[in-house]
């Protein structure tokens, strides 16, 4: 069967998605996280109706950390970073779960909006938001079979302002893998197109 080969506009989303993930694990081990790549995922999150990729990530070169990660996985498999290819199979696993769940995507949908009028209020990045996005998290994606394990430090992953990043971070991942599925990335992409993939991200 022919399948279409990637595009560079499918690399960035999945750029994307790799960018939340690790993320995901440095504040899982380490308590902490760029103020900067966390904002950048936040707004991702919240920008539910943009035209284009610029209007969700801004430049290109916001996106290296999970661009160098991506490229880095998939051109020579660095088997130390096993875990966020688990974090981005499972997030892709799960968009595509939810893809077809109106009833939940609804709930998201309007739960989001509620976020993004918050964060007018206050900031993208204030604990409120955080908190609300991982409350809506909890009672959505948390819910459906398959539930993202991440791995860390205990002492960090206990701490509820560091959960909550996390699960904002994931919600991130899942708002960017929709967009890879928009945009007609496919399961058969990432078995027979890595190295094409990483080919394709911007220069940085």
């Amino acid at each position: 069967m022919f399948f279409s080969k990637p595009t560079s506009e499918q690399a960035v989303a999945l750029a994307a998605v790799f960018h939340a993930c690790e993320l995901v694990s440095q504040l899982a081990n380490t308590g902490e996280a760029s103020s900067d790549d966390m904002s950048l995922c936040m707004s991702a999150l919240l920008n539910q109706n943009p035209d284009s990729l610029s209007q969700i990530y801004g430049p290109v070169s916001g996106l290296k950390l999970g661009m160098d990660s991506m490229e880095r996985l998939f051109s020579d498999g660095n088997g130390d970073k096993a875990e966020i290819l688990r974090y981005v199979v499972s997030i892709l696993y799960l968009a595509r779960k939810l893809s077809s769940d109106q009833g939940m995507l609804d709930k998201i949908a309007t739960g989001i909006e509620n976020a993004e009028r918050q964060a007018q209020h206050f900031s993208i990045s204030h604990d409120n938001v955080y908190a609300n996005i991982a409350s809506l998290y909890q009672d959505t994606v948390s819910t459906l079979r398959l539930r993202i394990q991440v791995s860390g430090s205990s002492g960090y992953l206990q701490q509820p302002a560091v959960a909550q990043r996390i699960r904002c971070l994931l919600f991130s991942a899942i708002r960017s893998a929709f967009l890879w599925q928009q945009l007609g990335g496919k399961r058969i992409h990432l078995a027979f197109y890595r190295k094409q993939l990483a080919k394709l991200l911007p220069a940085r």
